[in-house]
């Protein structure tokens, strides 16, 4: 371990754009590695993409069927060869606070006992991934690695503003995906955790490009400061609502869906303010959450907000999505959220909440049977786990 702590010294050391050649080097002299390569996820989730200047001079990898993409998805280390084989190729997921950013990639020489290293070499994973989120503050390297094409403006303001891809805690795990991940202008989720409390909410800004996800970058902030200001979900619906109608008086809205999660018991606090909507998987059955619709923010001036209560169960799995989910049209004219969803979303009971996402956005392209969707499309999934020794009844 005494390596493992140098090599983080190291790495809090080193310049942005050169921690994988720290860790390469640590590798290389520890283990004698060969061919370490670091690979990060792509915005749709499609491709592994390697870290290098110039960008793209190294083909990526699929995120389905690949070495690299079995470790990623399967969150467990892959190894191929090694032992009396001779050399053997090593995979590792990078993941942190549940966030999986990507993969990195080495050679050991022959023979050797690969597995037996694995836990250090986790550590090393581990030490990178934090070092990595530290770094993107001050170099473009790793943003630029995670694009398989260039962004649109607004796409790059909506991604820009994300709290991650994933989430995971002892009581939750959570999941989400942006459709089409190159082109997305007004859908949002946002995030925050403090040591009782999980704040989730779901946003769906009017309009198309810059002019969406402008107005959602706004509606977004506005909740967070409220949040972080200390007010309470309703408090933060009316801040916001009264931020956006300032702004836009009544000439734009944004619906969203804001949640509270007591995580000591399961008790639910929501605002459902327009359009984004939940369904639950409870022992199998999925079911629309019925909330009672209240106006999106901005609408009108000085709109009251009421909040609602329910519980969830450990076990339980809740789905989030947007109008360009649920609304989309099959070519038949049959609305994807009232039969496709619940079979997609029960369909993927034994899949982690990390897969969830992308899952039903494939299930959603095949309902569409177009190569393109009319609306982006935003899908959360929320697998709860409750606290241990916590309450809670079923609602």
């Amino acid at each position: 371990m005494e390596e493992i702590a140098a090599l983080e010294r190291a790495l809090r050391r080193a310049a942005p754009h050169t921690l994988l050649d720290v860790v390469r080097t640590a590798l290389t002299e520890r283990y004698g590695a060969r061919e370490v390569r670091l690979w990060l996820a792509d915005y749709g989730m499609r491709s592994l993409q390697a870290v290098e200047g110039p960008p793209w001079a190294t083909e990526p990898v699929p995120v389905h069927d690949s070495p690299q993409g079995r470790a990623f998805g399967a969150q467990e280390p892959h190894v191929l060869g090694g032992g009396a084989a001779g050399p053997a190729e090593v995979h590792l997921p990078v993941t942190i606070r549940g966030d999986r950013l990507g993969v990195l990639s080495l050679e050991l020489p022959g023979p050797t006992d690969a597995r037996a290293v694995l836990p250090e070499l986790q550590h090393v994973c581990d030490a990178l991934g934090h070092e990595i989120l530290v770094a993107e503050r001050d170099t473009d390297l790793y943003v630029l690695a995670r694009r398989a094409t260039r962004l649109t403006l607004a796409a790059e303001m909506q991604w820009q503003l994300l709290p991650g891809r994933s989430c995971a805690r002892p009581e939750f795990s959570i999941g989400a995906q942006l459709e089409p991940a190159y082109a997305v202008f007004g859908d949002n989720y946002d995030w925050s955790v403090s040591a009782e409390h999980l704040t989730l909410t779901v946003t769906n800004g009017m309009g198309e490009g810059t002019d969406a996800a402008l107005l959602t970058n706004l509606a977004v902030n506005a909740l967070r400061n409220a949040r972080r200001a200390g007010l309470d979900l309703v408090g933060q619906a009316a801040l916001a609502d009264q931020a956006v109608y300032a702004q836009y008086r009544g000439r734009a809205h944004v619906s969203v869906l804001l949640l509270r999660f007591a995580l000591a018991t399961g008790e639910v606090e929501a605002v459902d303010a327009g359009s984004p909507r939940l369904w639950r998987l409870r022992d199998g059955a999925v079911d629309a959450y019925p909330f009672e619709a209240q106006l999106p923010l901005g609408m009108f001036e000085d709109t009251v907000y009421t909040p609602e209560h329910f519980t969830v169960l450990p076990g339980d799995r809740l789905l989030f999505a947007s109008d360009g989910v649920y609304d989309a049209l099959s070519e038949a004219g049959e609305r994807f959220g009232d039969r496709a969803l619940p079979r997609a979303l029960a369909s993927t009971r034994l899949l982690p909440p990390t897969q969830v996402p992308g899952a039903v956005l494939r299930r959603l392209a095949e309902h569409h049977g177009r190569p393109s969707l009319v609306d982006d499309a935003l899908v959360v999934c929320l697998d709860w786990y409750g606290r241990q020794g916590g309450g809670g009844t079923a609602g």
